[in-house]
């Protein structure tokens, strides 16, 4: 299969509260999910008409089973997942305190999970150099053999492809219950960040990557390692991206926050879907905040990414310009 997305990277069994608003020791049902960031970006592409896959490993469990099926429910591609027996499938408990309060507790992940244990020489290296896009995050970089199968990934993509519509995407998603330290973090993303064409994170994951400073200085050096597209999140102010010879901001696109975990996926895959159908880079930004902005205002992540329909909805409503033709646009 020829992908459009092809992502690598975390995986897991998501634990929602049904009860909104009250911390977990007095939740009394709960919803189980598809999640793992890296997952849930290509569901959210998948969404948008995209041919996605992800690469990642499962236990040799029910949960295992389940994430399989969800996978074939959302219509991603899971010819590149396998099981790992000797390991459980990570579950994720989240309490969901709206507006701002989100805590993660992960199971299952420490010491070792099993997408931790992709190996650089069981990767379909033509299919990664295939992608029109190639999607991984910083928390894959924490952990051998996972760390030297990114590296080799990375090293397998070819820069020059961006000329052809190609893209290698590094989400600067850091979690530092996974690193010993913000530095040994940084030394790993300094090996990846030649590979990358786009680097997406917010001030924390910026300033972990490249320093701290403001969010064109942040951009400034993440351009300077390498990357062509820099997309710094600016929190209430929106979010930025910077190239060499253009800077844009979109503005946020306001609703109500039910549950803002899953927002920066939506917004992932969603970009993904702009940079694929050719759109100026402040149509991609205004497209991909509104796709954030719905998850955020839904309880689910991977259940609840928006249609193009959806996000044109919401785009209209606030009277944003809203990219045009978008269902001839995806690959056949």
């Amino acid at each position: 299969m020829n992908h459009d997305v092809l992502t690598i990277g975390r995986i897991s069994v998501d634990v929602y509260p049904n009860d909104i608003g009250i911390p977990l020791s007095e939740v009394n049902s709960f919803g189980k999910y598809l999640g793992g960031s890296a997952t849930n970006v290509a569901v959210a592409a998948a969404r948008h008409g995209r041919r996605t896959g992800v690469v990642t490993r499962v236990g040799d469990d029910e949960f295992g089973t389940y994430l399989e099926r969800e996978l074939d429910k959302f219509g991603v591609d899971r010819s590149h997942v396998r099981r790992v027996p000797d390991l459980q499938t990570p579950v994720t408990f989240c309490a969901i305190m709206p507006p701002h309060d989100f805590p993660l507790y992960f199971y299952g992940r420490l010491p070792a999970a099993p997408d931790w244990r992709i190996s650089a020489g069981e990767l379909d290296l033509e299919a990664i150099r295939s992608t029109r896009i190639f999607w991984s995050t910083v928390t894959g970089l924490s952990q051998e053999p996972s760390r030297s199968a990114h590296v080799a990934a990375h090293e397998a993509r070819d820069r020059n492809g961006l000329a052809a519509g190609q893209f290698t995407v590094l989400d600067l998603d850091y979690r530092p219950m996974f690193w010993e330290s913000e530095e040994a973090a940084r030394e790993q993303v300094a090996r990846i960040l030649p590979h990358v064409t786009v680097a997406i994170g917010n001030d924390t994951e910026c300033s972990v990557a490249v320093g701290a400073g403001t969010p064109d200085e942040q951009a400034d050096r993440l351009l300077a390692a390498g990357v062509e597209i820099a997309v710094v999140k600016l929190g209430p102010d929106g979010v930025m991206a910077k190239t060499a010879t253009e800077r844009v901001v979109s503005a946020p696109v306001p609703v109500e926050t039910l549950n803002g975990l899953g927002a920066g996926d939506s917004f992932g895959g969603a970009f993904c879907h702009g940079l694929l159908s050719g759109w100026p880079l402040e149509q991609v930004l205004d497209y991909a905040n509104a796709a954030g902005a719905l998850v955020a205002s839904r309880l689910a992540c991977s259940d609840d990414m928006p249609t193009p329909d959806e996000v044109n909805g919401l785009l209209a409503e606030r009277g944003r310009t809203v990219p045009g033709q978008l269902t001839s646009e995806v690959s056949e």
